[in-house]
C-alpha cells in the first residue's frame, strides 16, 4: 500500500515512521510513503502558498494552485506505478483512481471499519493535510475526494491525523503485524492486560494479577476479558 501525503511539513512524519511497526513495514516494503509539499509547486522565490481569506477573517488560507498541483503529481505517480505493474496486461483501458482523503474536523468519522474498507480496496491513498485556516475550498471541487475526521476536535494541522490513519490502515496489510490475529478487532481483547511479576509491591501495597488469569480456565478467562471490554 502506497500512501501519498500532501503536507507543508513532511519532516513532521520522520519520528513516527522511523520507529517500531511502521518502520519495519517500510523496510519490508509492505507500505510506501511519499510526500508532496505544496511549496515545491510555486514559482515564488519565497515559496509562499497562503493568502488572507476573502471577506476577511483571522489567519491565512492555503491557495488552490499549489495544492492542486501537488495532488495531481500524486495521482500521476500512483497511476504510473499501476501502469508499470500491469505492463504485460491488455485487460484494462482506464487506470484506477487512487483514494483521495481530505482531512477535515467536519468530515466522516474515521473508524476501524473504514480503514479496513480502504486498505482492501485501494493500493494508493492520497491524504491531504491542511494547515492554518484551511485550504481553499475549490480544491475539493476539482478532485473527487472524501472528507474524513479522526474525532470531534480541531488540531493545528492534518499531520497527526494522517499518521493515525496510516497506522490503522497499515496494520491491516498482511505481514505488517507478523500475526494478523494481533488485530484487536479479531480477538477478545481486554482493556486490562498483565505480565510478570505476579505480585508488584509499591509503597507497602501489593498489586496482584487477577486470579482468573492464573487459573488456566480458558472459558472463564475469555468471559473475564469480554466483561472488561465493557
Amino acid at each position: 500500500m502506497h500512501f501519498h501525503l500532501i503536507t507543508l511539513f513532511p519532516k513532521a512524519f520522520d519520528s513516527y515512521l522511523g520507529e517500531s511497526i511502521l518502520k519495519r513495514a517500510l523496510e519490508d516494503k509492505k507500505i510506501k510513503v511519499s510526500f508532496y509539499n505544496p511549496r515545491d509547486f510555486v514559482k515564488d522565490k519565497w515559496r509562499r502558498i497562503d493568502r488572507p481569506p476573502y471577506a476577511g477573517g483571522p489567519g491565512m488560507v492555503i491557495q488552490t494552485e499549489p495544492v492542486v498541483k501537488a495532488i495531481a503529481a500524486a495521482i500521476a505517480r500512483s497511476q504510473k506505478q499501476v501502469a508499470s505493474s500491469k505492463k504485460n496486461s491488455t485487460s484494462y483501458s482506464i487506470l484506477p483512481a487512487p483514494k483521495i482523503i481530505f482531512l477535515s474536523p467536519s468530515g466522516k468519522q474515521f473508524t476501524n471499519q473504514y480503514a479496513q474498507t480502504i486498505s482492501k480496496k485501494y493500493k494508493h491513498v492520497i491524504i491531504v493535510c491542511g494547515r492554518y485556516e484551511g485550504i481553499d475550498a475549490r480544491v475539493k471541487k476539482i478532485f473527487k475526494m472524501e472528507e474524513v475526521s479522526v474525532g470531534p476536535f480541531v488540531l493545528t494541522g492534518g499531520e497527526l491525523p494522517a499518521m493515525l490513519m496510516m497506522d490503522v490502515m497499515a496494520r491491516r496489510i498482511p505481514g505488517v503485524l507478523g500475526n494478523i490475529d494481533s488485530l484487536e478487532e479479531r480477538r477478545v481483547a481486554s482493556s486490562e492486560v498483565y505480565t510478570r511479576p505476579e505480585v508488584f509491591k509499591y509503597k507497602g501495597k501489593n498489586y496482584r494479577v487477577p486470579k482468573i488469569l492464573l487459573s488456566g480456565n480458558t472459558a472463564k478467562i475469555e468471559e473475564w476479558k469480554k466483561g472488561k471490554r465493557g
